[in-house]
């Protein structure tokens, strides 16, 4: 994801992006350790995706662990 789709992004996406980000990284994590992932520049382009989306949350002011709770209690 490019820097600038991310600042493009409104704040319940932003959040939704970081979630996403969170969930593949860690995807790509273990498949990285259990000898299945085949592309491994992807762990690192999913480290920067992560960290471009928490930088634009922390620069709006964005509480994103608690905004990813609060997500995930109403749908529970």
């Amino acid at each position: 994801m490019k820097s600038q789709e991310v600042h493009d992004l409104a704040d319940p996406q932003l959040v939704e992006a970081v979630g996403n980000a969170r969930q593949a990284l860690f995807a790509l994590r273990f498949q990285h350790a259990t000898g299945q992932l085949e592309n491994t520049a992807r762990l690192k382009q999913a480290k920067k995706d992560l960290a471009r989306a928490l930088t634009v949350a922390q620069q709006r002011g964005i509480d994103v662990e608690t905004e990813i709770r609060m997500a995930r209690r109403t749908n529970a």
